[in-house]
């Protein structure tokens, strides 16, 4: 059986609270999703990675015209 869709969407704004490795976001019509997984170490890494350094939150400078 085959399906011919068409199809207009139009998204204002999107929100997406949590997204995992499993997770699948679709929008619209995919037919077939096949599930994939994969695991690489493409950097050649032997050991864990260092802690992370803490974000300072930005803020901007501001300035007084008298």
């Amino acid at each position: 059986m085959t399906f011919n869709i068409q199809q207009t969407i139009q998204i204002n704004m999107i929100r997406i609270d949590g997204i995992s490795n499993s997770s699948v976001f679709q929008i619209g019509s995919a037919g077939i999703i096949k599930p994939s997984s994969s695991l690489s170490n493409t950097g050649g890494f032997t050991e864990p990675a260092p802690e992370a350094i803490p974000v300072v939150p930005f803020t901007t400078a501001r300035s007084i015209n008298n």
